[in-house]
């Protein structure tokens, strides 16, 4: 009898353990479920990984109601994310860590002025993330509209600064206007380099991918017997700096822009990264020990991040010897972008010292 009521007991007491058993797995199943549909986006998460580390190997992405005068921590509007009559800044994700905002700062060029020296360099600070490659969206993808362009952006968190770098736009006619419609606010800064030299490193690129390309004296000048030079080669033209510049001013405040000198970028990396942290607002966080001169490849690289093997550079595609160029040639060049250059001083109120 007595043994009959301890297996009752025992028996009760295994039924009631898998009802709990039960129970429990239900819970757990019906936790899974509200998180897969997106309803426990309070839930605290860790924030384990920062999604702007990247490889120094250098080589060659829920709609809100309109408050006019809400602003959030960058200072710009926050909008419906289909309507854009006003420039919004971020949109929410669900179930994700951070926010997708429009770039606070745009490297908009030259194309081979140091661009992507500078871009690489400013994605140590850790206050700083940016969209690896060119979007190209205000010059080639424009048609795809403001909701796709920032998708392409980093999540960010308060007090981060979401950049790009697309060098093209500095040349784009329509560039100026088109990010302006998004926020004439945006800060713009411009990687500069002697003109001459930019247009022989335009040429080497270019030469490394089409090795039958014409001398780059005969492409220079318009005709051989003649020493006016072609301002219709692009690797001409985008030397033109003032030329370029005017577009600018007419839709951006001229504080709204930074120049950095290319030249300075490789002789004092350090010095130039501390003009654009406190343009950009930033804590100089990057200085001079993140940074060694590479003999070999002639400019500064990374040295290697905590935790990685080896040190990061440019990829092989920079550093290119260039071909020689005969002496009138260059000097003839010089000649004629001398007075863009003075002008351009005037405008960026710094003597690159180009002449």
């Amino acid at each position: 009898m007595g043994c009959s009521g301890c297996r009752g007991r025992f028996n009760s007491g295994k039924v009631l353990s898998k009802a709990s058993l039960f129970f429990t797995m239900l819970l757990i199943c019906s936790y899974f479920f509200y998180c897969l549909s997106g309803l426990c986006d309070s839930v605290p998460r860790t924030f384990y990984q920062q999604d702007n580390f990247i490889d120094y190997d250098f080589a060659d992405e829920l709609p809100s109601r309109v408050f006019p005068d809400a602003h959030n921590s960058t200072g710009v509007q926050q909008v419906d994310a289909v309507e854009y009559a006003q420039p919004s800044n971020s949109i929410q994700v669900s179930n994700t860590f951070g926010v997708k905002r429009f770039p606070q700062a745009i490297i908009i060029g030259v194309k081979k002025g140091g661009t992507r020296a500078l871009l690489e360099f400013l994605r140590i600070h850790p206050d700083v993330r940016a969209v690896g490659s060119e979007p190209h969206f205000f010059d080639r993808f424009y048609d795809k509209g403001l909701a796709w362009y920032r998708n392409l952006m980093p999540r960010t968190l308060d007090g981060q600064i979401t950049m790009e770098k697309t060098p093209s736009y500095f040349v784009t006619k329509e560039a100026p206007a088109r990010i302006c419609s998004m926020n004439c606010q945006t800060k713009l800064i411009v990687v500069v380099r002697d003109p001459v030299t930019r247009a022989i490193s335009d040429y080497t690129q270019t030469l490394t991918k089409n090795p039958g390309l014409p001398s780059f004296q005969s492409l220079a000048f318009k005709n051989s017997s003649s020493s006016e030079i072609d301002t219709t080669w692009s690797a001409v033209r985008i030397g033109l700096y003032a030329k370029h510049m005017d577009s600018w001013f007419q839709h951006f405040d001229r504080d709204l822009f930074l120049f950095v000198s290319g030249e300075r970028l490789v002789s004092d990396p350090a010095g130039e990264m501390g003009r654009v942290q406190d343009f950009l607002g930033l804590k100089r966080v990057v200085s001079d020990k993140h940074f060694y001169f590479n003999e070999t490849k002639g400019f500064p690289c990374l040295k290697k991040p905590e935790g990685s093997s080896r040190p990061r550079c440019l990829g092989k595609s920079k550093g290119r010897p260039h071909p020689e160029i005969p002496t009138e040639v260059l000097q003839r060049l010089r000649d004629f972008y001398r007075p863009y250059n003075q002008l351009f001083y005037e405008m960026s109120k710094q003597n690159f010292g180009w002449d």
